[in-house]
């Protein structure tokens, strides 16, 4: 199986590497969004707070990552789906898939904090912690966006269903996540972060546990 998810995963780079317009709406995106934040909110004259700059950063981050992890299984002709049914095995398609729309999204996550930085200032105290929440919060928008959008793609890519199948395991993790990074901006004593960072593992694991068991009966499907 760790031979097939490599395969896989250095598939789907393949394919963003060749399709650069998907990777480049999705980073286009997330500059814009900030730009026009930039504009419309008037910081020019300091007037964005600490909690405002959270919140408005982790939901640039979660549109950002619906964009990019929505395409998972959408742009995967039933054809194609048919050669991997014969040549893969279903836990690896949805591993590799979680592992790759991972990466995708920390890096959206990071270039998004960058940008933020540069445009907004760096409030960060405790950056390590704040890293590692992203990571985490990647992981978590991943794994659950990943098999949703194989449920939709089942059901004719029907991206109502996406959104309202997504919505209820999304908010915990935002709401983690955001409580986390806010912690992080004010550096504060790391022990009070432990509770949320184990929920946010815990949630991460509960959600690609139930992927990597139901995925094959929706794959057989």
């Amino acid at each position: 199986m760790r031979k097939e998810i490599i395969l896989l995963i250095r598939k789907e780079m393949v394919l963003e590497w060749r399709q650069k317009y998907a990777i480049n709406g999705i980073l286009l995106y997330v500059i814009s969004a900030v730009f026009i934040t930039y504009l419309s909110m008037g910081v020019g004259q300091g007037n964005l707070s600490v909690p405002v700059w959270n919140a408005l950063y982790w939901i640039i981050i979660l549109f950002s990552a619906v964009n990019a992890v929505a395409k998972s299984f959408v742009q995967e002709h039933q054809a194609r789906q048919l050669y991997y049914y014969m040549i893969a095995s279903p836990e690896a398609i949805i591993l590799s898939k979680t592992i790759y729309n991972t990466l995708l999204t920390l890096i959206l996550a990071v270039l998004g904090y960058l940008v933020f930085g540069v445009v907004f200032g760096n409030p960060v105290a405790d950056k390590p912690m704040f890293i590692l929440n992203l990571l985490l919060g990647a992981m978590g928008f991943s794994a659950s966006l990943t098999m949703v959008s194989a449920i939709a793609s089942k059901a004719g890519n029907n991206g109502t269903l996406m959104a309202i199948l997504s919505f209820p395991v999304l908010i915990p993790i935002l709401l983690m996540a955001i409580q986390v990074s806010k912690n992080a901006i004010d550096g504060l004593d790391r022990e009070i972060n432990v509770e949320k960072i184990v929920t946010l593992l815990a949630i991460n694991a509960i959600v690609t546990a139930c992927s990597y068991i139901l995925f094959p009966y929706l794959w057989r499907s």
